[in-house]
């Protein structure tokens, strides 16, 4: 297993090495093509009448899934450790290596960037590029979007009617966790044992499944649909998503979260001593941040690129139009029921809303600093510098804060892998 990321060129010459290695185990398609006119790919092993459905980088800037979509293939078609899930006459392991290849190409650079032992935030966020929510093909279909490559994965859950989709992720800090659109028996044991076995701290609560059945730690159950008032700001239409697309064949999805920096308060569930004030820093955290980027943004608009030929300042637009004020708002009901006596906000919860009150203005500013350090006029250096210099303090105030640790790709990678293959088991096991 590699310990770096791979770029998407590395990640289809691996694939087809794969299949001259094992002939007549693997086969390598295309299942469509992507806006820009890349080819999405599936490399397919085994020949059961199961499928289970691995979907590799749904987020560009996650790259972690491609590492795991090979080293899941690579594990079914050795034979090694054989169990009902990967026995080939039995189950058909369908690896999507790439969902969005064209978001991928803008990430470009986070291969290098996070290479070494110790790679830092600054080089991260710097490189890594996430389209706006209508041009993420796993939640364009919650925005009414219809992406070819949304379109692509959904004929394919058609045709396959996989007994399990796992949909790999990669979250920039904090612990692991698992989001599951159906409860599956027996999953959390071992999905717990390979965070412990691989000193991964497990994420208690994570910021976009508060309010989602927690049956385990790391563990979250899709609610019902009914309960539309469970979910995160912006998800209430998630049975659009790619992600609910197996039920209607009795199939459950994974959300598989790996953690490129661990935290050990994700791990944390004592109750927060004061966790009011708290959520108020972080709500003033992420609308400050996002108010200082859109100033320099506002100085910048009339010699960047336009929305409509740069992908980058769609998502500046897009992020500068609420998304910020949207972030901080969502945690208002948490702060009135902390403030009312309720139940307490653990330490290991405030932790992960503190990552996303850090990472959006890291985003906007990482984007904005690379149309400014592209751009020829002669206004872009003083603005780059004026930013740059809030961005690499944002950095090491977000090391500080939450002691952050690089968790090494190929621990990420097997973290991931041994997460699928328990999710496997029991959906195989279940006979969904």
């Amino acid at each position: 297993m590699k310990n770096r990321y791979l770029t998407d060129a590395e990640v289809s010459a691996a694939a087809r090495r794969l299949v001259s290695r094992y002939p007549g185990a693997g086969r390598l398609r295309r299942i469509g093509t992507s806006r820009a006119g890349r080819p999405l790919e599936m490399l397919s092993v085994g020949h059961g009448p199961a499928h289970v459905l691995v979907v590799a980088r749904p987020h560009p800037d996650e790259p972690v899934g491609a590492v795991t979509a090979l080293a899941l293939a690579e594990r079914v078609a050795r034979g090694d450790g054989r169990t009902p899930a990967t026995d080939p006459a039995r189950v058909t392991w369908d690896v999507v290596l790439c969902l969005d290849p064209d978001g991928a190409a803008l990430s470009e650079g986070v291969e290098a960037a996070t290479a070494g032992p110790a790679p830092s935030l600054e080089r991260y966020f710097r490189t890594a590029f996430r389209p706006v929510a209508a041009e993420q093909p796993e939640w364009a279909p919650i925005e009414s979007s219809r992406l070819p490559e949304s379109q692509a994965l959904l004929d394919l859950i058609d045709e396959l009617r996989p007994v399990l989709q796992c949909s790999l992720h990669g979250i920039e800090a904090g612990g692991t966790f698992a989001q599951l659109t159906d409860d599956l028996p027996g999953f959390a044991a071992p999905f717990r044992t390979a965070a412990l076995d691989l000193s991964v701290p497990v994420q208690h609560g994570t910021f976009d499944a508060l309010y989602w059945e927690n049956p385990a730690p790391g563990v979250h159950v899709l609610p019902p649909p009914e309960s539309t008032g469970r979910l995160a700001a912006g998800s209430e239409h998630i049975g659009r998503s790619t992600w609910c697309a197996p039920q209607r064949y009795g199939g459950v999805t994974a959300i598989v979260e790996a953690p490129m920096w661990a935290s050990a308060l994700a791990d944390d569930p004592s109750p927060h001593p004061d966790a009011v004030r708290a959520l108020r820093g972080l709500s003033r955290l992420v609308r400050d941040g996002g108010e200082q980027v859109t100033a320099v943004l506002d100085k910048a608009r009339g010699f960047l690129p336009p929305p409509e030929e740069s992908a980058p300042r769609r998502v500046l637009e897009w992020m500068a139009g609420g998304l910020y004020d949207l972030v901080a708002d969502s945690w208002q009901p948490l702060a009135r029921q902390a403030a009312e006596g309720g139940e307490r906000l653990t330490t290991a919860q405030v932790c992960a809303l503190d990552v996303v009150a850090r990472r959006q203005p890291l985003r906007a500013a990482g984007l904005l600093l690379r149309l400014l350090s592209e751009s020829p006029d002669p206004a872009a250096p003083a603005l780059h510098d004026k930013l740059h210099g809030l961005f690499v303090g944002w950095c090491e105030d977000f090391t500080r804060a939450l002691a952050l640790r690089w968790v090494p790709v190929r621990t990420q990678a097997e973290l991931q892998t041994r997460t699928v293959l328990a999710a496997a088991g029991c959906a195989v096991r279940e006979g969904r």
